[in-house]
């Protein structure tokens, strides 16, 4: 067991004050605050107490660090990523690929010479990104092309004369041909047409609240839309925007991000999983590298109803665990409430896990050795440690991951 120094990645969306404030600081900081990093990422390894990075750590003992089945599985590195993420103005408007079309077009750039730093590289590793996030505060997201029968809604609420024609061609072909047809449209529109769709449809967006209020139906995605293009005036994601869910997850809600799905965060505070990767598709609210071509390969058009993930007991889990159950092979997430005043909580790890505190103070203990444990700091389990302790007599929220498939559910 060792504690890991989380990497700050202090991009422009982050915030000064939320991840400051969740760890108990005391003043701001200086430049927003985006993510803190937990793990073995080669751009941002976590370090541990003797100064290595993880990934050195896992490289000196592979077998004892991650454990026979996942150096099997997955070789050498550890495959997932635990962040706690922090926007507060949205993200851009992004998709990950496939494991197939990453390793495809991380070796088409390899064999045309881009950089692995170059500005306009897509693929930064051969690994795809699935990602869960849990809300720790209210969250707000886009996430997944909406159905097309409520976008149809959405389009005759706010009827915005240049907007008509797709919403035709969406009614034409309402599924994911006509989402497809009409993102198309929206991503390569000239800029003069493009500038002039979006100011008629905020002027559109601005009477439909005057009109309704924002407790009408399509308050949200109205507000959404303006809030977009005062920032980005004649960007395509706030075309984009129209086609996407608009989620808000209470806290513990979660959302999953498999292959293909378009997605923009918006605001909120969350813990965040995935695949050990950095790959990003972007398709606009950026003014980083966007390639629409190689987007359109990687994007799923399949409409998503309730991209919602909520909590169930962990099967074969320990009192008080929720897990966040997604298809990804690469991590699996849970939730552990520790009660205040409940005993401790002992178990045997089936392998290599992350335990991040969220709230309260947790007593982990290992091999005899006891760490206290506050809000936004994490812990490095190996997987030849025989036993875990949990205790937080003033109770405590700790997020363990671990790595996916069947030996997951075994570690209590």
């Amino acid at each position: 067991m060792v504690s890991l120094a989380p990497v700050v990645q202090a991009y422009a969306w982050g915030s000064r004050t939320a991840l400051p404030d969740l760890c108990g600081g005391v003043s701001p900081a200086p430049h927003p605050v985006a993510e803190y990093w937990f793990g073995a990422h080669d751009s941002g390894p976590s370090r541990c107490p003797d100064g290595r990075g993880l990934d050195e750590r896992i490289a000196a003992d592979p077998e004892g660090e991650l454990g026979e089945r996942v150096l099997a599985e997955h070789g050498g590195t550890l495959p997932f990523l635990v962040k706690l993420l922090a926007a507060e103005q949205a993200l851009s408007l992004q998709a990950h690929p496939s494991l197939d079309l990453a390793r495809e077009g991380f070796a088409a750039e390899d064999a045309r010479g881009v950089a692995l730093d170059a500005h306009d590289r897509n693929y930064r590793d051969a690994n795809h990104k699935p990602e869960v996030l849990v809300a720790l505060t209210e969250f707000h997201a886009l996430v997944g092309f909406r159905p097309v029968d409520r976008t149809l809604a959405l389009l005759d609420a706010l009827d915005v004369p240049g907007l008509r024609p797709y919403r035709d061609m969406l009614a034409a072909e309402p599924d994911r041909a006509g989402i497809r047809a009409v993102f198309t449209t929206f991503v390569t529109m000239p800029h003069a047409a493009l500038a002039a769709v979006i100011s008629d449809l905020v002027s559109a967006a601005v009477g439909y609240l005057t009109a309704a209020g924002v407790t009408a139906p399509w308050s949200a995605v109205a507000t959404t839309v303006v809030e977009l293009a005062e920032r980005y005036p004649a960007d395509p994601g706030v075309l984009a925007a129209l086609l996407l869910n608009r989620v808000v997850l209470r806290p513990g809600e979660a959302v999953f991000l498999g292959p293909g799905h378009l997605h923009a965060y918006l605001r909120g505070v969350g813990v965040e999983v995935m695949a050990n990767s950095d790959n990003v598709l972007r398709g606009g609210l950026t003014p980083k590298h966007v390639d629409v071509p190689e987007l359109m390969r990687v994007l799923e058009f399949a409409p998503l109803d309730d991209p919602t993930v909520r909590p169930v007991p962990a099967e074969g889990g320990l009192p008080g665990e929720l897990a966040y159950p997604t298809p990804a092979p690469d991590f699996a997430l849970s939730r552990i409430e520790l009660a205040p005043g409940a005993g401790p909580l002992t178990y045997r790890p089936a392998g290599p896990e992350v335990l991040l505190c969220t709230a309260g103070t947790v007593r982990v203990t290992e091999r005899g050795e006891t760490v206290d444990h506050g809000p936004g700091t994490a812990v490095w389990v190996a997987a030849s440690t025989p036993e875990v302790t949990l205790a937080a007599p003033e109770g405590a929220t700790v997020f363990r991951t671990r790595v996916g498939g069947a030996a997951a559910a075994r570690g209590r």
